[in-house]
């Protein structure tokens, strides 16, 4: 399974990694793995559609993970 980062989530991380898949994996499971914290996360996609944390994750998916963006 693919792990992608954006903007402010690379700093100290990583743009983008492959991760081991378990059956019933979550995506809340892999932002605690990453010691990511939920409030800093915006949007999640997987295979390019809008999910949520609890989205359960299927081998060879690709999970994107955009930081919440402030603006004015």
């Amino acid at each position: 399974m693919k792990v992608r980062l954006f903007a402010s989530l690379r700093v100290g991380r990583f743009t983008e990694k492959e991760v081991g898949w378990f059956e019933g994996m979550t995506v809340r499971r892999v932002l605690e793995e990453l010691a990511i914290d939920k409030r800093e996360v915006g949007t999640l996609f997987v295979n390019s559609s809008h999910v949520e944390a609890e989205y359960e994750l299927a081998e060879g998916d690709t999970l994107s993970i955009f930081p919440l963006i402030g603006g004015g």
